[in-house]
């Protein structure tokens, strides 16, 4: 019974305390608590802090009398609280060796904040640990005042402890709970967005947003074949633009240690972490304040990463958002994984589609339509090829793969890698075959283009000055035959608004019709006896392909326009045959000469282009027109003043191309004075289409009436 006995409190009002112990909600209990303490102590502030010691965490929820909005928890290890728990006795510590969040919350109770608090340890009966910690504020100045505070505060929870410690572990229970419900909720709303990537990576960010209440949200998923984070959607972004691809390297940075090691980061001051890169806070003005990156896996792999930004309450990310975080990530990862599946299959589809779709269009090569090509006894030398003013368009379609078999032996090309003539003939011919009947993106379009790429590469020495190899040049006239492969006679920004079957294939990718022109290349050369290239080793291969992936691409004018700066910084720094980098954009170079290489012919052949370019665009206008848009002006017959449009194009895009390629290449000049005669000569066309244009004519009618033709050459002087 001597245990029992009460040094300094009050029996009746420690007993009336009890009394009133009552409540379920450990808020309400813990104001009762800190009140009594509060007027026993004759202390300004008491509030308690409940132990958590499996997470080494320190939990607040009341001051005082004062609720908090939202629980503080922080860890003890690295907290003054840490020295009364170790010692296992009272201790008086100054007030700035308390956690900074907790003292600006005191700061809104006291004003200012004393300088010194007590902590009172309290022992668990039966566990042998400390249960909580007391801490008293600006108690009263008195004889022993540190000793009866303690006494004071032990003595009070030897009768309601068991009180205040059920009824928090009560709400740790409605807690797991609520998180349960919670992640329930969440995996309902990931797999009902498994059919589009971009909106299962935005709801993953905003689950784990709301999750762990967390400002800002990043997602990268792991490029295992190239070691990189790739993040394709952001959260928390001011600008309602698309937001490029960004790349992270994979053993850089938090996101990348994370991705590296598998094991997830809280960091608390981000500013003072190693791995913590400051100059994305500096180029955007946010400031990261702390960070909870974790992993997303499919079993042992991790196949993405999670970074959460600033917890919204000003605190730090705690042991609870871990818990919540890698809960959180098992559904991630599943739902991430299953997303991929859904559209791979999609793809599958889709692709098998368009290719059943294609080859029902044009039927297979026949082995006689073969025969006829490898046997041909026509003479086809007698043409010279082989400078630039030759129009390719005079050969006849029949002939056609003939000179694309002569154009490979004159490189070398053929015998070099000792390429089998019979499937490389039915590549060719199903390449042919390949190309709808458009008014100008059809195989007289490819055929001219390969055409001046052997111009180019046979002209400009470009093998044998080590510029390219003959890798390289195969890999180019190949991509330059293939590289509109099925067009459609439309443009990306068609697709994309028609919402057509190459659209939901390509478009999260960019350059729709590009990726198609690739798709049904491999597909061609998939295609039984049609893989000529199956003489080059593995490596070889494999560098031809994505060479030939690369120059297609290339030729997207979206992404001519993304790189032509690199390109004008390369030659104004001097090309570096040793620079793969240059290497690339030397090829890209080459690759949308050769694709704008009409405009270099004389005005008559830039004309007659002009005129196909033209039908194509009018048609893809009317279509356009009867889906209730409005077409571009260059799209629209009834708008288009085809000289301005002309000029404009020769301006802004194909002189400044053929103007680099002669800033590299000297003899390449010639093509630059040829695209200049043209602009002169559509500068002397427009007035001339002016004067027609009121007298009812349309702008295809005035394009193609042959006395426009003759006063424009008229007016040059080149009749």
């Amino acid at each position: 019974m001597s245990t029992m006995k009460l040094h300094v409190s009050d029996p009746a009002s420690l007993l009336k305390l009890c009394s009133t112990l009552h409540d379920k909600n450990s808020v309400e209990i813990q104001i009762k608590v800190n009140k009594y303490l509060q007027e026993q102590t004759e202390a300004s502030l008491v509030f308690l802090v409940p132990l958590f010691l499996e997470s080494e965490e320190a939990v607040i929820q009341v001051l005082g009398t004062k609720q908090l909005e939202r629980e503080m928890r922080f860890p003890v290890t690295n907290n003054a609280l840490n020295v009364a728990v170790k010692r296992r006795c009272s201790i008086a510590s100054p007030s700035r060796d308390l956690n900074r969040d907790l003292q600006d919350m005191i700061r809104t109770v006291i004003s200012p904040v004393p300088d010194t608090f007590l902590n009172v340890p309290v022992p668990h009966p039966k566990q042998g640990t400390i249960a909580l910690l007391v801490c008293i504020v600006n108690y009263a100045d008195r004889e022993n005042a540190e000793f009866i505070c303690s006494e004071l505060v032990l003595e009070c929870f030897r009768f309601c402890l068991g009180t205040v410690l059920n009824t928090v572990a009560y709400e740790e229970e409605k807690r797991l709970k609520k998180q349960c419900q919670s992640l329930l909720s969440v995996a309902r709303n990931l797999f009902s967005r498994l059919g589009n990537m971009s909106d299962l990576l935005r709801e993953i960010m905003t689950e784990a947003r709301k999750l762990t209440n967390a400002e800002r949200c990043s997602l990268f998923l792991v490029d295992h074949d190239h070691n990189e984070l790739v993040a394709k959607v952001f959260d928390g972004e001011l600008s309602n633009q698309a937001v490029k691809e960004v790349r992270l390297s994979i053993n850089q940075g938090i996101a990348g240690h994370v991705a590296a090691t598998g094991e997830l980061l809280n960091i608390r001051n981000a500013y003072s972490h190693p791995l913590f890169y400051r100059g994305i806070d500096e180029a955007t003005g946010f400031r990261t304040r702390n960070l909870l990156c974790f992993p997303i896996r499919k079993e042992d792999v991790v196949i993405g990463v999670a970074e959460l930004c600033n917890k919204n309450s000003g605190y730090c990310f705690d042991v609870f958002d871990e818990e919540v975080a890698m809960a959180f990530s098992i559904y991630c990862g599943i739902s991430i994984m299953h997303s991929i599946v859904y559209k791979n299959i999609q793809d599958a589809q889709l692709r098998s589609k368009v290719s059943n779709e294609l080859m029902m269009y044009h039927m297979k090569v026949s082995d006689d339509d073969v025969r006829r090509v490898s046997n041909c006894q026509l003479d086809h030398t007698k043409i010279q090829i082989d400078n630039f003013s030759f129009s390719p368009r005079m050969i006849l379609l029949t002939d056609t793969p003939c000179f694309v078999l002569r154009m490979l032996d004159d490189l070398g090309l053929i015998q070099h890698f000792r390429i089998k003539r019979e499937p490389l003939i039915r590549f060719i011919m199903f390449v042919k075959k390949g190309y709808r009947d458009t008014p100008y993106h059809n195989w007289m379009h490819a055929f001219s283009v390969t055409h001046f790429a052997y111009v180019l590469i046979k002209n400009l020495n470009l093998i044998d000055q080590g510029y390219i190899t003959q890798l390289d040049a195969l890999a180019l006239m190949i991509s330059c035959a293939c590289h509109d492969l099925d067009h459609r006679g439309t443009t990306n920004a068609f697709q994309m608004q028609s919402c057509t079957v190459l659209a939901s294939l390509y478009s999260s990718e960019g350059s729709v019709m590009e990726r198609h022109h690739l798709s049904q290349t491999l597909c061609i050369l998939n295609t039984e006896h049609c893989n000529f290239l199956d003489c080059l080793s593995p490596e070889q291969y494999s560098k031809c392909l994505d060479l030939i992936r690369d120059m297609i691409l290339a030729t997207d004018l979206a992404q001519h326009i993304r790189i032509f700066a690199e390109q004008q910084e390369m030659l104004n720094d001097g090309y570096d045959k040793n620079n793969e980098k240059h290497k690339r954009l030397l090829l890209s170079l080459l690759m949308t000469c050769s694709d704008l290489s009409d405009q270099t012919k004389d005005w008559k052949t830039s004309k007659k282009i002009a005129e196909m370019i033209y039908e194509e665009f009018f048609k893809q206008g009317d279509m356009e027109k009867s889906m209730g848009n409005n077409p571009l002006e260059m799209m629209d017959r009834d708008k288009a003043r085809i000289p301005e449009l002309q000029i404009q194009f020769l301006s802004d895009i194909v002189i400044p191309v053929f103007q680099l390629l002669a800033q590299l290449f000297p003899p390449a000049k010639c093509l630059v004075e040829a695209t200049e005669i043209n602009l002169q000569c559509w500068s002397r066309a427009t007035n001339i289409f002016l004067e027609r244009w009121p007298k009812g004519h349309s702008s295809m009618e005035i394009l193609t009436d042959p006395d426009f033709e003759k006063e424009v050459l008229e007016l040059l002087n080149f009749l």
